[in-house]
Order: structure tokens, then C-alpha cells, then sequence
């Protein structure tokens, strides 16, 4: 693509993280180019590429993939600490690069139109490369008041990057954190799922909480600091948070989120040492703070339940009908519930400096095997019988009875799997109308 565009006579560059990400040895996740060309020229020299921004930039498909392709531009006067008043497309590469956030997103490899292509580093980016270090470009207190978000991404950029954070950068973003407040919940969202997805997120929480970025976003669990748990000796509610999240599977992305907020009901429900009923407080915080972040609802409501169930304690003498109506709860809330829950048990446990299966955790997870194994029923969609079956044998109508009916079917056949036919079924029902009656 780059030589398409030099044989159009026009400059092309590859520039930001996927050059950043080359220079650290790390595999790039897309590959952003920059021109001179401005967007219509963009659509001439690449047809059928696709143009619905005001920004300059233009997606263009090549084997399956989609590159975008960004005009030179330069921002003037931000308005609200998150955007550009206007943006005005440029000549040069140098102009582009002067307008980015961290020197080491600052770089360019290619050329104008006829040149030899090479490195364009105006701020020694790779210099910092090198020494795994995050700058911003120019002075870093315009840099962050230009755009809030700059600061979530630094400690994001730190967190999965492996990059110290230079002390003048450093600085200002603690100087400016209360900024973030007028950030959007969805670009904020963005930067905090890409920072729980670092194989330690705890890195960038730790900054947030340290240079008060945690506050703005989320005012519950930055009151986590200071508050003692009776877990690891030395070590707040903060920290149990910040160990959970580590401990959480990398790859489930939603149990990460989960770990993060399993505890933020507790700083509202401490008393006397205690912290009755912080699942139940802290599912509705949670919610809240999701919201704030414009959540997908599915993510929502699957983090919100996690919460909510996460104080389950298992016990060796449930019953195998206990062990069923738990599966049930958790069957309800969807596919991957019930496996999410335990995993979050897991992390919660060696946050709390516990081995992973502490409370019988292998115990339960073996019974929950065999139990499912068994194809034992855990809703209405297992019954032999449903409603329409009630009604025409029964002469049932629609209703509260009719529910009430069937999710006492389903107790019974959890207790008892082999009522599990419809001629037991319908006795069974039949024997409830005449006690109602």
C-alpha cells in the first residue's frame, strides 16, 4: 500500500502503535498509514475504499483486511479537555506528529514520493523505546489538556507495555487527573478494557489509584484504599482488589471486569469490621458504575449477576438436589454463568491469599461435572411437560397459577430427577390444582 501511494506520486508513512510495537519486538495489532493525500484523492488512488469521517481517514480492504489510511492533519484549540475544535488537514509528516500524545506514538517510517523511505523520529521516540519509557510530546500539561483521555491511556500504555512512566509526564497527569471527569464513559471504557487485558492490569490500577485518575472514574473503588481486610497481613481492600484482577484468567474479559468491582459494595457496608450484605450493595454499584461506562447491556448484566452471586458458599453436605438448584441459579443467567462464577471464586480466593480451590472448590466443580453429565433438569426447558401441556390437560389458563405451577415441577424434579415424565408430570400438577382449590 505504501508503494500504490508512492507510485501516485503521493507521501506515505507507517505511523503509531503498530511501529511502536515493532520497535518493542511486540507483534502489531493493525497498521495505521499516513499521506498527503487528502480523503477524495485516497478514494481515487484506492477504489472502493470507504470514507465516513471528518477526520481523513479512510479504510481501505486489502486480503481480508481493513487499513486505514489518515490525512496529514493538525488539531487547533481543544475544547472540554477531550476534542479538537476543528481539525485541519496538513502537508507534512513532521506537522502529523507534532498533534500525537507519547513520543514513542510520535514516529514514521516511509517517505515523500520519490525518496529513499526511512525513520522519521522528531522526539526520539525510539530512544525511548529503548529505554521503556513513556513521554508525552512537547510540554506534558498541554499534552493532557488537550485531550483527558491521554492520561487513562498512559497508565494503560504503562500497564501493557512494560514503560516507566518520565517524570515530568508523570507529574503532570497527577497535577491534572481530576480532568478525566469530562471524559466519556465509552472512550474510557475503551482504555479500561484494553488496561484489564494486560498480562498484570494491576500495573495500571495501581498508577490510577496513585496518581488520583481512579477517583473520576470511579469514585467507589478508589475509596477501597486504606480500608484493612483480614486477608493478606500488610495489605488494604485495594490491594485484595488489585490481587483478584491478576488473579483473574486473562482470556475472559468479563470475569476480569468482574473481579475489579466483585468487592465495590464494601467500603458502603463496612461496620464494625464487617461488610454485611456487600454483594447485594455491590451489584447495584456495579451496575451504576457500568453505566457510566456505556456497557454493553449482556456485559452488564452478566458482571452485575457475578457480583451479586459471588459470596456462594459451598458446603460438603449439600445435597445433590443443593448442588442442582445452584447450577439452576446460575444456568439462568446464561451460557458461561456458572463457569465465570467459579473462576471469579478462584480469583477471589488467591486475591485473598488463599490457594484456588479454598472452600472446596474442586469438590463442587466435580459434583456440578457429574450433575450436568446426568443431563438433570434445571428449568422449564427440561420439564417432559410445559404450559401448553397444562392448559389443554389441565384446563389451565394463563397466569400466575400456571407459573407457580411449573417452577414447583421443577423443584420436585430437581429433588427427584426420575418424575421427570409427563404421566408424573400431569399427576403431580393435577394434585397441586386440588390443595389450591
Amino acid at each position: 500500500m505504501l508503494q500504490t501511494l508512492w507510485d501516485a506520486g503521493q507521501a506515505a508513512y507507517v505511523v503509531g502503535g503498530s511501529l511502536r510495537d515493532a520497535a518493542l519486538g511486540r507483534p502489531a495489532a493493525d497498521w495505521d498509514l499516513a499521506s498527503n493525500a487528502r480523503p477524495e484523492r485516497l478514494l481515487e488512488v484506492f477504489p472502493g475504499a470507504v470514507y465516513e469521517n471528518r477526520f481523513g481517514t479512510v479504510g481501505v480492504r486489502r486480503d481480508g483486511e481493513v487499513f486505514e489510511i489518515t490525512t496529514f492533519r493538525s488539531d487547533h484549540e481543544y475544547a472540554d479537555f477531550r476534542r479538537p475544535h476543528r481539525v485541519e488537514f496538513g502537508d507534512t509528516i513532521e506537522l502529523d506528529l507534532a498533534r500525537r500524545d507519547f513520543t514513542v506514538n510520535a514516529m514514521a517510517w516511509g517517505a515523500r514520493a520519490g525518496e529513499v523511505p526511512g525513520l522519521v523520529d522528531p522526539y526520539r521516540g525510539l530512544s525511548d523505546v529503548e529505554a521503556r519509557v513513556l513521554r508525552a510530546v512537547g510540554e506534558p500539561g498541554t499534552r493532557f489538556e488537550e485531550d483527558a483521555l491521554r492520561m487513562v491511556r498512559a497508565v494503560r500504555l504503562a500497564a501493557t507495555l512494560e514503560l516507566g512512566i518520565e517524570t515530568a509526564t508523570l507529574a503532570a497527569l497527577k497535577a491534572r487527573s481530576a480532568l478525566v471527569a469530562h471524559i466519556s464513559g465509552e472512550r474510557v471504557a475503551t482504555e479500561l478494557d484494553k488496561l484489564l487485558a494486560a498480562s498484570t492490569p494491576s500495573v495500571g490500577l495501581r498508577l490510577m489509584s496513585d496518581t488520583g485518575l481512579l477517583a473520576p472514574v470511579s469514585a467507589e473503588l478508589a475509596k477501597q484504599r486504606g480500608i484493612a481486610q483480614n486477608k493478606v497481613p500488610g495489605e488494604d481492600l485495594w490491594d485484595h482488589t488489585l490481587r483478584t484482577v491478576d488473579a483473574a484468567p486473562a482470556g475472559r474479559p468479563v470475569v476480569r471486569l468482574a473481579a475489579l468491582v466483585h468487592d465495590i459494595g464494601k467500603p458502603a457496608t463496612l461496620a464494625e469490621g464487617h461488610f454485611l450484605g456487600h454483594d447485594a450493595v455491590g451489584a447495584r454499584l456495579a451496575g451504576t458504575f457500568l453505566d457510566r461506562l456505556r456497557a454493553p447491556r449482556a456485559v452488564r448484566e452478566r458482571v452485575v449477576a457475578l457480583v451479586g452471586h459471588h459470596m456462594f458458599s459451598y458446603e460438603p453436605n449439600w445435597s445433590d438436589a443443593a448442588v442442582r438448584r445452584f447450577i439452576g441459579k446460575l444456568h439462568a443467567l446464561g451460557t458461561g454463568a456458572l463457569d465465570e462464577l467459579l473462576a471469579l471464586r478462584e480469583a477471589d480466593n488467591i486475591g485473598s491469599g488463599l490457594p484456588a480451590e479454598a472452600g472446596r472448590l474442586d469438590e463442587l466443580r466435580a459434583r456440578i461435572v457429574a450433575e450436568l453429565a446426568a443431563e438433570v433438569v434445571l428449568d422449564r426447558r427440561g420439564l417432559a411437560i410445559d404450559g401448553d401441556d397444562l392448559m389443554s390437560e389441565l384446563g389451565l389458563s394463563q397466569g400466575p397459577l400456571l407459573g407457580h405451577i411449573l417452577e414447583e415441577l421443577i423443584e420436585r424434579v430437581i429433588v427427584d430427577p426420575a418424575l421427570n415424565d409427563r404421566p408424573t408430570l400431569l399427576l403431580l400438577a393435577q394434585a397441586m390444582l386440588a390443595e389450591d382449590g
